[in-house]
């Protein structure tokens, strides 16, 4: 008995990708148009697929042609411009054999989509080191000098020393291991990718936990960016203990 498309297409929900040329074995002479169509829905997302795993080898180009070094440790920060908050550091040691598809600069990605690669770097990654400097800390020494020193915590936190940096588009000073700068480093290799969505999940999380003892700055919409309703807070309310004085004496004098 010819079963229903909506029976297929129950079938092909649950199968992976990797079955699909059963299916297609199966019901690639069914002439129905309703199977014909599921069919080239699971064509469509092989080649999805395909394309992804194409894009993913390309980031891996930097970990090619280092990775006779050993351990390779991408690093990145963010929350450089924001008004309020820390800013956050990352540093991740990927495998060598690492098939994390979708990585990419944490900015490309959905909120949901940073959230779900988060939990599978740090299930995957040989280590993974977190660094994070304060407001006051950034009013005292500025914004790049407090980059510089979350990012060599984020080193000093890892369990095992990297033979190499790759950096998004920063040196480090102060730091003994060799680096290589790599301009848009977080589009363009899978360990600075990594780096910048686990340091972006991380802040994002810190500043929703800010939002629920401070809500009138609206801190897990904005995550401390200059927003013109975070701006006309900070004139409304004063600033919070986590803005940055040096980043809103303009807006409160």
């Amino acid at each position: 008995m010819m079963k229903s498309i909506s029976e297929i297409k129950a079938e092909i929900a649950a199968a992976s990708i990797e079955e699909y040329s059963i299916l297609y074995e199966t019901y690639g002479d069914d002439q129905r148009a309703g199977v014909k169509k599921l069919l080239d829905q699971c064509r469509k997302k092989e080649d999805t697929l395909r394309k992804e795993k194409l894009r993913t080898e390309e980031m891996k180009k930097f970990e090619h042609k280092y990775e006779h070094l050993g351990y390779l440790c991408g690093i990145d920060e963010v929350g450089r411009g924001p008004l309020a908050g820390p800013v956050v550091a990352c540093a991740v040691i990927l495998p060598k054999d690492c098939n994390i598809l979708y990585l990419n600069d944490s900015k490309q990605l959905s909120a949901g989509k940073r959230e779900g690669l988060y939990d599978i770097i740090l299930r995957e990654a040989v280590s993974v080191g977190l660094g994070m400097v304060g407001p006051a800390r950034i009013d005292e020494i500025n914004i790049l000098q407090a980059t510089y020193e979350a990012m060599r915590e984020a080193i000093s936190k890892l369990s095992v020393v990297p033979q190499l940096l790759l950096n998004d588009a920063v040196t480090i000073p102060e730091v003994q291991i060799p680096q290589v700068p790599i301009i848009k480093g977080d589009a363009r290799s899978i360990s600075i990718a990594a780096a910048s969505i686990v340091a972006k999940v991380t802040r994002d999380r810190m500043m929703t936990e800010y939002d629920t003892v401070m809500p009138e700055y609206g801190f897990a919409s904005n995550k401390g960016y200059g927003s013109a309703a975070h701006i006309e807070a900070i004139r409304k309310y004063g600033p919070s203990p986590v803005h940055r004085a040096s980043f809103i004496k303009n807006i409160v004098k």
